[in-house]
């Protein structure tokens, strides 16, 4: 009998800004490991959309209403542009990450946007998005939420880690799934290097001309969510709160301010692989060498590169995944990661409105 697969997109937008991730892919429905990334790319943020989402964590209740609809428009547009261009016919759904604005678990909130009934619409496909809202509901973090596909989908590695925005990992302990953020990465990297009137530090090259400032760094490691217990998740807010103004306050360089904070991530994360024995790095952090050299100095291990395409696509492929657990209406959030009172299937179904 031959293998059913689901055609379905993916979609996913990062904290660090650098676009909206859109994958076609192909899911062996009968087992998760056979799947194939068919076509991807990335959407860059034209500077006005880029300027809206980092101011938009001031918004009013009512403002983020109207840029929920407003980003589901923006996706919708694109999503077709996708579909048109690469001349997709097959298609069972599309699933959205969206963009997160809020997200504070300990309060009850967390916020993505991009309307999925506008989305629905524009496309006239069945759109499941909205996957963390029910975990904060039932007293989870909502993050991180890409683990149960690191589970299903990446088993034969021992830890899976994302360099993105954020730095987070996932493993196996005693039988059950651990997952947590580990600390800020692009997030910060990118918003001192737009001081110096770049997008980000390609390679990682001006921040191996600056030299480490063991103040800084030390304040950075002694920071309070380190030495807490998963589950545990970050935030913008948490950035913009603990970081920023700390690193402000010690630095000004912004050469030592990359080269600190890159021994600060490269400590963290590799104080985490330690007891590793194979590990796939994905996320745009992966480009970004000298981070990477120091992180394999830190571990003590020899990371693998993987292909362009899953390091780059690799979030947006497991969205489209949870997407099929719960179009399925199987479990896709963990209760051992998240800290939820149960495993649930998460997520809410749109279809276009005759």
């Amino acid at each position: 009998m031959s293998n059913k697969y689901i055609y379905c997109i993916g979609l996913m937008s990062g904290t660090s800004l650098d676009g909206i991730d859109i994958a076609y892919l192909k899911i062996n429905n009968n087992s998760y490991q056979d799947f194939e990334i068919i076509k991807a790319e990335t959407f860059p943020y034209p500077k006005e959309w880029k300027d809206v989402l980092k101011e938009a964590i001031f918004y009013t209740k009512e403002n983020l209403k109207g840029l929920d609809v407003k980003y589901g428009k923006l996706l919708g547009n694109l999503l077709n542009e996708f579909i048109i261009k690469n001349k997709i016919y097959k298609l069972d759904f599309i699933a959205s990450h969206g963009h997160t604005i809020l997200h504070e678990p300990h309060n009850g909130v967390t916020l993505q946007i991009g309307d999925g009934q506008e989305m629905a619409n524009i496309t006239n496909k069945k759109i499941i998005c909205d996957f963390r809202t029910q975990d904060v509901t039932l007293k989870g973090q909502g993050a991180p939420l890409v683990p149960i596909g690191d589970k299903l989908m990446f088993s034969n590695y021992s830890h899976c880690v994302n360099l993105g925005g954020f730095a987070n990992v996932s493993f196996e302990k005693d039988d059950k799934r651990i997952a947590f953020d580990i600390c800020p990465v692009n997030i910060v990297l990118n918003h001192y290097t737009n001081k110096l009137g770049f997008e980000f530090d390609d390679r990682g090259k001006i921040a191996s001309t600056g030299k480490v400032n063991k103040e800084l760094l030390e304040t950075l490691n002694s920071l309070e969510f380190y030495q807490k217990m998963p589950p545990k998740s970050l935030g913008l807010e948490w950035v913009q709160q603990n970081i920023f103004p700390l690193i402000d306050d010690l630095e000004k360089n912004v050469e030592t301010i990359l080269r600190t904070f890159i021994e600060h991530v490269a400590i963290q994360i590799g104080t985490v692989l330690r007891d590793s024995s194979t590990v796939l790095v994905t996320g745009g952090g992966v480009f970004n060498s000298f981070l990477m050299q120091r992180i394999e100095y830190y571990s003590s291990k020899k990371i693998e590169i993987v292909s362009k395409e899953l390091i780059e696509y690799k979030e947006a492929l497991i969205f489209a995944f949870l997407g099929l657990l719960k179009n399925k209406n199987e479990i896709n959030c963990l209760q051992s990661v998240t800290g939820a009172s149960k495993d649930h299937s998460s997520g809410v179904i749109f279809y276009p409105e005759k």
